[in-house]
């Protein structure tokens, strides 16, 4: 059995990178600078799933993510929540946030329509990664 990314983030989110354990997305809502990790496992749904030694690599990845959203975009606050209630394959949302964007303070979840990304604005992003 192989890995594979779950139908909702296939179609909501473009893949940025691949570091040794994750697959960075991003979330295509320009609204915020939201990213996901996603551990690449087979049957993962809980950190608690992972191997140790991948718990570790876990923790050292979405640190680096943490510390690349708040050099990137210096976020009055960043969130980082591993929900899994609607998409219940293991995936760690990295939300860099401002008190002026157009949820604050509530959650991003459900309160305005996506707007996507340009293809500029992506590829500007993946560079910022490489």
């Amino acid at each position: 059995m192989s890995f594979e990314l779950a139908k909702e983030l296939q179609r909501d989110c473009i893949l940025i990178t691949e570091w040794p354990l994750c697959s960075v997305l991003l979330m295509n809502d320009s609204q915020y600078p939201w990213f996901i990790l996603v551990p690449r496992v087979v049957g993962a749904k809980e950190i608690i799933d992972l191997p140790e030694s991948q718990q570790v690599q876990f923790w050292q990845e979405s640190a680096k993510l943490s510390r690349l959203l708040q050099d990137t975009f210096t976020p009055d606050k960043l969130n980082v929540a591993a929900l899994g209630n609607m998409v219940p394959q293991l995936h760690v949302h990295h939300i860099a946030r401002f008190k002026t964007d157009i949820a604050w303070p509530k959650p991003v979840w459900g309160l305005y329509p996506a707007k996507p990304y340009s293809d500029e604005e992506v590829e500007q992003l993946k560079a910022s990664f490489a």
